[in-house]
């Protein structure tokens, strides 16, 4: 027994201060991608149920997801289009509901790959 070196447990406690660091990172990457989409799918029901557009609050989640909307599903420039009485509506759901399912789907991806 006194052939062991004095340093054999910091090898299983470094692996394991790294599986917990892993952890970490990929849950808090999760919540935030989970957070990002709420954000997105607020903002599309706040189209959906014609919300007061002076309200702060609507503008600002409004705000939010159009900073958040990756650029490829923002109401300016849509995905998709509709050209029905309801358009803003549907255009909203649309674009906004894909750009959550997209956070989600990356979301939960790294968090797979991150955690250990």
């Amino acid at each position: 027994m006194a052939d062991k070196p004095t340093d054999a447990g910091t090898g299983r406690s470094t692996a394991l201060t790294v599986a917990r660091v892993r952890g970490i990172v990929s849950r808090v990457l999760w919540v935030i991608c989970l957070t990002l989409a709420l954000v997105l799918a607020a903002a599309a029901f706040s189209f959906a149920l014609d919300a007061n557009d002076k309200n702060e609050l609507v503008q600002l989640v409004r705000d939010l997801a159009n900073a958040f909307d990756l650029g490829y599903f923002d109401l300016d420039e849509p995905v998709k289009e509709f050209q029905d009485p309801n358009s803003e509506v549907k255009t909203a759901l649309f674009n906004y509901g894909i750009a959550a399912v997209v956070y989600l789907i990356v979301g939960r991806f790294l968090e797979r790959v991150i955690r250990p």
